[in-house]
């Protein structure tokens, strides 16, 4: 179904000195006393929060989920360095359940899979699934194509093992949350255009979709936990050379893309008062205009990740109903069997 717009309400953004001011009265009341913590700590992303922050995820990685089933594999690149696979499943596994490749946000320069075991439980919770999150290579490595390479190295894996975790095999999904959400995109464009992975269903959750931050949304916004300033120095870091560049691959940046047929369905939910509010939108409407069946939710009054940050909360709670209600139906309805392969 198309896609309505915004009402116009008593949040409208404000124009404050050239800035797309987003005060306190504009956030949900729920949510206002963790906006004015994120404001104080982390107003914004810097180099030195970066390391920061990576030092921190580094102390998680490897650590289990006790609600969860929890393997890491090593697989080896084109290069012979090795990809880290973290493999989550069900404590009670099933079979015939889809398989899902999750990839971490962070503007593609923060964090690892074992950051948002949280959210992967979510995707378990509602489908049994197995799911596989590539500890792929952060900007802070190696910029783009990097992270793109081994989230499609993880795809083939999963291809090929998923079955051993009890995955059938004509539902693979792809998911991921904020850059990760980005990725996800990214890697289903490459994947119509030059991989041989049957995805049934993608999950691109608020996702980072464009360096060119042209909307009304990605311009001078100050809302809390992620805004214009952070997300400029996560797309230079993530692009390095090719940042500010007319000709960014659209598997880098989503967005740029020009033809979306024969994408898999797609669902996301986004917060109306963060930098990629507009970007989500449109990119949906266009996915729907190319014939793709979209399944989205828009939250007023909430910023970037309400439903990782304040997780307890009204609106945390409908994003992950609904999600739940999505990935159900998807794992009835959508199916796309594996490319044969040639004798």
């Amino acid at each position: 179904m198309p896609i309505k717009k915004r009402p116009r309400n008593r949040w409208t953004r404000q124009r404050v000195a050239n800035k797309m001011h987003i005060p306190d009265e504009m956030i949900l009341p729920e949510l206002q006393p963790f906006a004015r913590i994120a404001r104080k700590t982390v107003p914004y992303l810097t180099p030195t929060k970066v390391r920061v922050i990576n030092t921190l995820a580094n102390i998680q990685r490897g650590i289990a989920r006790p609600s969860l089933t929890y393997e890491q594999h090593f697989i080896a690149r084109p290069d012979g360095s090795l990809l880290r696979l973290c493999v989550y499943t069900a404590l009670n596994r099933s079979h015939n359940v889809p398989g899902i490749l999750f990839l971490h946000g962070g503007g593609y320069a923060l964090e690892a899979p074992e950051t948002e075991a949280f959210i992967i439980q979510r995707f378990i919770d509602a489908t049994g699934a197995v799911v596989v999150a590539p500890d792929y290579r952060l900007s802070t490595e190696a910029p783009y194509p990097a992270a793109l390479d081994d989230a499609y190295l993880a795809l083939q894996w999963l291809q090929q093992h998923g079955t051993e975790y009890g995955m059938r095999d004509d539902q693979i999904m792809v998911a991921g949350d904020s850059a990760g959400g980005g990725l996800t995109a990214g890697l289903t464009l490459y994947n119509r255009d030059h991989g041989n992975v049957g995805i049934a269903f993608q999950v691109p959750l608020y996702p980072m979709l464009d360096d060119r931050m042209i909307t009304e949304s990605s311009r001078d916004n100050d809302a809390p936990v992620w805004n214009t300033r952070s997300n400029e120095l996560a797309w230079h870091m993530y692009l390095d050379d090719q940042f500010s560049d007319d000709n960014v691959p659209i598997y880098a940046a989503p967005a740029r893309a020009t033809d979306l047929h024969g994408l898999p369905p797609t669902c996301t939910y986004v917060g109306d008062i963060e930098p990629f509010y507009d970007e989500t939108v449109q990119y949906m409407q266009r996915l729907h205009d190319a014939g793709v069946p979209t399944f989205i939710k828009i939250y007023a009054g909430c910023f970037h990740g309400f439903d990782a940050t304040c997780y307890n909360s009204t609106p945390a709670h409908e994003a992950v109903q609904f999600l739940t209600e999505t990935l159900q139906y998807a794992t009835k309805h959508y199916f796309k069997p594996q490319p044969k392969v040639s004798a």
